[in-house]
């Protein structure tokens, strides 16, 4: 099985949701982690301080096929190909996988005969 990382920036806000909506579609287990965003343009200042946007980065690692599935629904889900919105969703291909949880790899396998 070729797997896939499925990386999804999304603001702070929308995390939880963006967790359920890809485990709705498929997805497994998930590395959260947590950040700013800082873009081009200048932020603006309040008091002294910058404000920035805080964002979640999601890291899924899925089997190819599903990784695209649940890319989609996310895409879908908070429209992530509107210039106005902050999200952000890529796929990196991994050659070599260790540690995954057979349970997981079981879920796995079932959602993509389900799928075909």
């Amino acid at each position: 099985m070729k797997f896939t990382a499925l990386v999804i920036m999304i603001e702070d806000k929308d995390e939880e949701r963006a967790i359920a909506v890809a485990k709705e579609a498929g997805a497994g287990s998930v590395t959260i982690i947590h950040g700013k965003n800082i873009g081009l343009e200048e932020k603006k200042v309040f008091f002294g301080l910058t404000l920035e946007a805080n964002v979640s980065v999601l890291l899924f690692v899925l089997p190819r096929k599903l990784s695209m599935h649940v890319m989609k629904v996310l895409r879908k889900e908070f429209d992530l190909d509107n210039p106005e919105n902050s999200g952000l969703a890529f796929t990196i291909p991994l050659s070599h996988v260790a540690g995954l949880d057979t349970k997981e790899l079981h879920k796995f396998e079932h959602d993509i005969k389900s799928m075909i």
